[in-house]
């Protein structure tokens, strides 16, 4: 049984059968409207789009709040994914902490916000080890304005980058993807509406990376 620097077991058998829950868990990027009266609900985003690709049949399901930053995301961790026992966990989290500095005033510091997401790993780790994909916050400023956010956004996708190799998490790049797209399309509001919120054809480009890096990866 092999182990991952500062991550869960990678063990042999996973290498023969898919994960057989896969958690989807974040903010409103990833909630993408789903009917919380009804738990099966994957919402209308990249999530179920990437769980449509599932092979195997897995049990999916999709946790994610919209509006949560990191805090929220601790304050149910242990209902919301500790409890599931998944054996494959997707987050994407981060853009919110930036959004309510610039709306709100609330400041998250980034040594303070890297350090508790990995204690969340850890927790998780510890606890199920599943096999991990972690998300890049991204933007896609639509505004001036938005340029600004940069400043706090950036440190944070380096912060996702590193607890990425920390953890033996396979990352989605989903900051240069997006941007990219938006630059290729010549309107990012193609991409993302307001910024933050994906547009279809952003959450396609999201379910397509998402299905890519596990299929490319090593189980």
């Amino acid at each position: 049984m092999a182990v991952t620097p500062g991550g869960g077991p990678h063990r042999e058998e996973d290498r023969l059968h898919p994960p057989s829950t896969v958690l989807f868990q974040g903010d409103s990027i990833t909630d993408a409207g789903r009917d919380r009266t009804r738990p099966a609900d994957l919402g209308h985003g990249y999530a179920a789009l990437a769980a449509a690709r599932l092979p195997g049949g897995p049990t999916v399901l999709n946790r994610a709040v919209s509006g949560d930053r990191l805090a929220d995301l601790r304050k149910r961790w242990d209902t919301d994914t500790l409890a599931h026992r998944p054996t494959l966990v997707s987050v994407l989290i981060g853009v919110n902490d930036t959004w309510r500095r610039y709306d709100s005033a609330q400041h998250s510091l980034i040594d303070t916000w890297e350090h508790e997401y990995h204690q969340l790993l850890t927790r998780l780790h510890t606890h199920c080890a599943p096999r991990l994909v972690l998300i890049e916050p991204f933007l896609v400023p639509v505004t001036a304005a938005q340029w600004s956010w940069r400043e706090d956004l950036d440190p944070r996708i380096q912060a996702v980058r590193r607890l990425a190799a920390a953890h033996g998490a396979l990352l989605l790049a989903a900051d240069g993807l997006l941007n990219q797209a938006s630059r290729t399309a010549g309107d990012p509001a193609l991409i993302a509406p307001d910024g933050v919120h994906p547009s279809p054809l952003g959450h396609r480009l999201l379910a397509d990376a998402w299905t890519a890096l596990l299929s490319d990866a090593p189980a």
